[in-house]
């Protein structure tokens, strides 16, 4: 019988949808599943780029091209530009989906064995995409006490090697919510310029920021111009998690000629989809100060009701649409996996993403959850209330 390569055993399965199958089982039995296990926003699309698609008199849907059509570029480089990242066309690649521009900059920095490192917990496809890259994850521990804050430089200097390549962070990130200060990345410039690597940064969660404070780029820096690499997409900045558009932004020319061979391995982004991305870069304003206005909210509300539970802790998010949260149980895969088979409350259940996925370090994270808020207020209120229920139960 012919066998499976042993880079697809070693694929990780994804804490956010592996459970998709006991939810699923668990709607047949009739049983209401509040989805806090992944982030797709409710929040709805631009109606500017709804349209876009539908009022458009394509009649033949060719082949974009493969870094993205030269207007779509453009324009992003305005909207760069407005976020104190100067930037220019030439210095964007349109990706399909941020996924695929984490991919694009793996293999166009990393050969096999070579490391990259990663403070954790963090996007659990950032292991996925190594693996598939034969990149080694080094994780540097960052704690739920401090709210996840950049570990201590000292912990990444222990770590760095001769098979070191760069230090990748989430700013805003998944699964925290934690918001780097400008300090922070001031520390990972001169660490990544003292070794020479480059620093990655997943800046998807870029327009939600909140009290007050401000997001800041590794691309806004100076001296970083050869080192730093966005990645960056349009899923959740406007609610298109289905266009599949995202993009790699760098100004060192070396690594966008490398990443362009892969984007034209792969042809091109989606057209309809680049249509619609194109045409969101209308969206205004108001439309961020609503979102981010209901999103602080949400947090606000899911944070007070799960800090009412005794056992629980949380950490409070400055960003993102994300809590990590702390629950009295040893493990949490188990726990999730009960929630959708074996309870409901009325005939209702939540489904929350297990913490340990969203680590590489083997034994961290097992009594934790993911949890994300892009449910309306009395949704988040009721998954709370039936979360609390379920500890007692689980406990018994």
């Amino acid at each position: 019988m012919p066998t499976i390569s042993k880079k697809g055993n070693q694929m990780p399965e994804s804490p956010i949808r592996k459970l998709v199958p006991y939810a699923e089982d668990a709607k047949k039995r009739g049983v209401k599943v509040y989805h806090l296990n992944i982030g797709q926003p409710d929040i709805k699309t631009p109606q500017v780029a709804l349209d876009a698609v539908k009022n458009n008199n394509i009649e033949t849907l060719s082949y974009a091209r493969s870094e993205g059509s030269e207007e779509y570029r453009v324009k992003l480089s305005k909207y760069y530009k407005n976020n104190n990242i100067n930037v220019t066309e030439d210095n964007i690649i349109v990706t399909t989906g941020g996924s695929e521009a984490l991919f694009f900059t793996m293999g166009s920095i990393a050969d096999a064995d070579d490391e990259i490192i990663i403070p954790e917990p963090f996007y659990a496809n950032y292991n996925g995409f190594a693996t598939a890259s034969g990149v080694t994850v080094v994780p540097v521990i960052s704690n739920i006490d401090d709210n996840f804050a950049l570990p201590k430089i000292e912990d990444f200097e222990k770590l760095i090697t001769k098979k070191t390549k760069a230090i990748l962070i989430c700013n805003p990130g998944n699964p925290t919510g934690y918001l780097y200060s400008k300090e922070e990345i001031q520390k990972l410039k001169e660490i990544v310029l003292k070794h020479d690597l480059f620093l990655i940064a997943d800046e998807v969660y870029r327009e939600f920021a909140y009290d007050g404070l401000e997001h800041t780029s590794v691309l806004s820096l100076e001296g970083l111009e050869q080192n730093a690499i966005i990645v960056d997409s349009v899923s959740k900045r406007y609610s298109m998690c289905g266009a599949r558009i995202g993009c790699i932004v760098s100004k060192n020319k070396d690594f966008i000629k490398t990443a362009v061979k892969f984007a034209q391995a792969r042809l091109s982004p989606p057209t309809y989809a680049l249509i619609a991305s194109e045409a969101a870069l209308e969206t205004p304003q108001s439309y961020f100060d609503d979102v981010k206005a209901e999103y602080v909210e949400r947090r606000n509300t899911l944070i007070a009701e799960l800090e009412k539970i005794e056992g629980v802790k949380v950490a409070k998010p400055k960003g993102a649409f994300y809590c990590v949260a702390q629950l009295p149980v040893k493990d949490t895969d188990a726990f999730a996996q009960w929630l959708l088979e074996d309870f409901n409350m009325n005939n209702e259940t939540v489904m929350v993403a297990p913490a340990s996925g969203f680590y590489s370090t083997p034994g961290e994270g097992k009594n934790q959850i993911r949890m994300a808020y892009v449910l309306n207020k009395k949704d988040l209120i009721k998954s709370v209330e039936i979360l609390k229920e379920a500890l007692k139960v689980y406990k018994e």
